[in-house]
């Protein structure tokens, strides 16, 4: 896969670094109020929840265009059908293609792993029917999360012209609530998102578009 550019190799360590600062204090958060509906499957916080992991990537979208241009079977052996067909679908396909990607490695850093053992297509980025982005594990990624408890992985996308970044919390069930309770995993995955877009803009980069798989124009 496409490889940062030393500048940008550079954002990405201070990048990371806020996301080891961001679970730190997931860890230590107390767990916040989710349920499951028993109708849809879905998982929403509960005061029986916690964070387990948190992660954040970026990808350069030029480099992404690049490479899919240089090696276009780099489509099927990373990406998912859907994730293909929603790309191929946008004026602008490497916007998504590198959203997608970054997802992938975000959600293994909150499942504290990372390729080794997981196939690519084992994390696949869908969508509600409201657009919202959401996530599938398949496989190893799969083994993975249920071997650890997590129930479900929150995740944000967006990017500017340059660069897509995404952010990922992870999320499990705890079998003892704590009294004091703190932020959500939602609003935590929101708090430490907008920290991140704060980090950005203070490192010189553009200000994050603040729409999640915005529609190209």
């Amino acid at each position: 896969m496409a490889r940062l550019s030393k500048k940008n190799e550079e954002l990405l360590k201070a990048v990371q670094r806020q996301a080891a600062r961001e679970q730190d204090v997931s860890a230590a958060s107390s767990p916040a109020n989710t349920q499951t509906d028993k109708e849809t499957g879905a998982h929403t916080p509960t005061v029986n929840d916690s964070l387990v992991g948190v992660g954040v990537d970026l990808v350069e979208i030029e480099r992404m265009e690049r490479a899919i241009q240089r090696t276009p079977r780099i489509t099927k052996r990373v990406f998912t059908s859907g994730e293909r067909e929603y790309a191929w679908s946008k004026a602008r396909p490497a916007v998504h293609y590198a959203s997608f990607f970054a997802a992938r490695e975000a959600v293994l850093k909150a499942l504290g792993c990372g390729f080794a053992g997981v196939n690519y297509q084992d994390v696949e980025v869908t969508h509600d029917d409201k657009g919202k982005p959401t996530v599938l594990l398949h496989g190893n990624a799969a083994a993975l999360a249920e071997q650890q408890n997590i129930k479900e992985i929150q995740i944000s996308l967006s990017h500017t012209h340059q660069m897509a970044v995404a952010s990922a919390v992870a999320i499990k069930a705890q079998s003892s609530p704590r009294k004091n309770l703190a932020l959500s995993p939602m609003e935590e995955l929101a708090r430490q998102f907008k920290e991140l877009r704060s980090l950005l803009d203070d490192l010189g980069v553009s200000e994050i578009i603040n729409k999640q798989d915005e529609e190209d124009e």
